[in-house]
């Protein structure tokens, strides 16, 4: 009776064949970067004014004097620009008769600046001045499709197959991809928002499960890494199109093409052998296995398939609720779970808050994505060598405090603060994208198996109640005008990664510990004497088949 993970000791643990379909697998990271952040440039905000009532070829740009002498006629002057969203509506036209005192209504038209892009979606809605809420409105429906999608994909993965599911996900992205096409209010918005969080999402965790159990546990680092670089090409990539297609209809149509690969996948991609052993259907699996063989050129023993072979079950669930008997392990509960919110909360939130700081748009996402691709970096090439808890701590309070800084050239500093806001801002975004890299190990290592999958899964949704609330975090500066304004949401990111990691301080340090197996083994972590073991990339043992899934997100991307 052999189990898959024996079986692959012998076709090859990561050969010719599982990195060509890994590669595959690993693309649709690079799409899912696409969707999931194409708002910061299809939903940008560029800087405008009320358009001048009557006046129909009015732009932003002043065309002369006498375009000029009329917008000074009708547009009030606030804090040393036009205003956004009020008009006078007296009957004077002696400029200097002008006053704050002067009647003015909100406009109900714009003129935008068309120096970035020539069209985006908040100005076909305009979702400025009373509606600039409704940005943040759209990007929480993505964070909430995401919660949605991930709860479904696993049940429809785990009925009907990893390829099946699969397909139907890379289906409805592709779908998705091309709707965004249609928007034309509000309510299309908002609906195809969600359904772009729910299959971005679905896809990225569907193609990471098959991708992890093709290959043996001692590799799934790689999976996970492969994954999380093409993420990061997808927002370089994203940045390139948008530079080129700056009005948004052609700038989405670009960015959903690339998917149509993807039906490929059913010929191409085949179903999880691991799968089909767990469901007894022993013989399509070993169809499988034996084209393993033959592309990595290995041989397999002739008895391997006498018996019928046999995957690993799934160890027993227990109850969350455990962990709450005992006073030790119910802090590092609520410990944990806050610091998935908090890492969704920044991760999330400084990424969508590059569109309100100052500079070009296109090059602070740009620099956002390459500062991320350090942070992981940094956790590939210190996790081992400082520990889980040390390097997640580093990370959290680094980036919290070049957030806090922020407050500094705000007051000190009020006309040159705006490039230094922009360079603390991405210290925070390498800190929150390296705690959240370590977040996932530090996770499963922390908790007994027993609990360590529905631990995980509650850690789970609470960083996607962090992504809910980050829009409205990132938008404050829409509400609260000047410097302080935008640095405000830079400040209470940088509290909230503080606050966890001085809470570290509480957490046990894992690295070079045996994985807890019992409740009891749990208490013990950090404890003198507690038992010690060879790291967990090189244990024997593997984890259970879902565990080493969560393990190995520690390197990918946020899907």
């Amino acid at each position: 009776m052999k189990t898959f993970d024996e079986i692959l000791q012998h076709v090859g643990e990561f050969g010719t064949y599982q990195k060509r379909i890994f590669f595959f697998l690993c693309l649709p990271s690079v799409v899912t970067s696409f969707l999931t952040f194409s708002s910061i440039f299809t939903m940008y905000i560029p800087p405008h004014r009320c358009a001048v009532p009557g006046l129909s070829n009015d732009t932003y740009a002043i065309q002369g004097d006498n375009h000029r002498r009329l917008v000074n006629f009708t547009i009030p002057i606030k804090d040393g620009a036009y205003s956004k969203c009020d008009v006078y509506t007296d009957d004077v036209t002696d400029l200097a008769k002008r006053s704050d005192n002067s009647s003015q209504s909100q406009c109900s038209e714009w003129v935008y600046d068309k120096s970035i892009f020539t069209s985006t979606i908040t100005e076909d809605l305009s979702l400025v001045c009373d509606n600039v809420v409704m940005r943040s409105h759209s990007n929480m429906a993505v964070m909430a499709g995401m919660l949605v999608g991930s709860f479904g994909q696993s049940i429809i993965s785990d009925m009907f197959g990893r390829k099946k599911a699969c397909m139907i996900f890379l289906f409805m992205l592709i779908c998705v991809g091309f709707l965004n096409y249609v928007i034309r209010d509000f309510a299309s918005l908002i609906i195809i928002r969600f359904l772009t969080g729910c299959g971005t999402t679905s896809v990225g965790i569907a193609c990471y499960v098959m991708a992890i159990e093709l290959v043996a546990p001692a590799k799934r680092v790689y999976t996970g890494m492969g994954g999380l670089f093409l993420w990061m090409l997808g927002m370089l990539l994203m940045s390139g199109v948008a530079y080129f297609l700056r009005d948004w209809h052609n700038y989405v149509l670009a960015l959903a093409g690339p998917s149509v690969f993807f039906l490929s996948y059913w010929w191409i991609v085949p179903e999880s052998p691991r799968w089909l052993m767990s469901k007894g259907r022993f013989e399509e699996a070993e169809v499988i296995i034996r084209k393993f063989a033959k592309v990595n050129k290995t041989t397999l023993p002739e008895d391997m398939f006498d018996g019928k072979c046999v995957e690993e079950t799934d160890t027993p669930k227990g109850k969350l609720s455990e962990l709450l008997t005992n006073r030790t392990l119910a802090i590092r509960c609520l410990i944990i779970n806050f610091h998935w919110a908090v890492c969704s909360l920044i991760y999330y939130g400084l990424t969508l808050n590059v569109t309100n700081l100052s500079g070009n748009v296109i090059i602070n996402f740009v620099l956002s994505g390459l500062v991320e691709a350090v942070g992981y970096v940094l956790t590939l090439f210190l996790l081992n060598r400082l520990g889980r808890k040390w390097l997640h701590c580093s990370f959290l309070l680094g980036g919290g405090l070049a957030c806090l800084a922020t407050i500094f050239p705000v007051l000190y500093a009020a006309e040159d603060s705006k490039w230094t806001l922009v360079v603390l801002s991405l210290g925070g975004k390498m800190g929150a994208a390296g705690a959240f890299s370590t977040l996932y190990i530090f996770t499963v290592e922390l908790y007994p198996t027993p609990v360590r999958n529905t631990a995980v899964g509650v850690g789970s949704m609470c960083s996607r109640i962090g992504g809910i609330i980050s829009p409205y975090i990132a938008d404050l500066s829409m509400l609260v005008k000047g410097g302080f304004g935008e640095a405000l949401p830079l400040m209470v990111f940088g509290c909230a990664a503080v606050s966890a990691g001085v809470l570290t301080f509480f957490l046990p340090e894992t690295l070079n510990q045996d994985l807890p197996e019992t409740i009891e083994d749990a208490k013990n972590i950090g404890r003198s004497g507690s038992k010690c073991a060879s790291n967990v990339y090189n244990m024997r043992r593997p984890l259970d088949g879902q565990d080493n899934a969560v393990f190995t997100l520690s390197v990918k991307s946020k899907d």
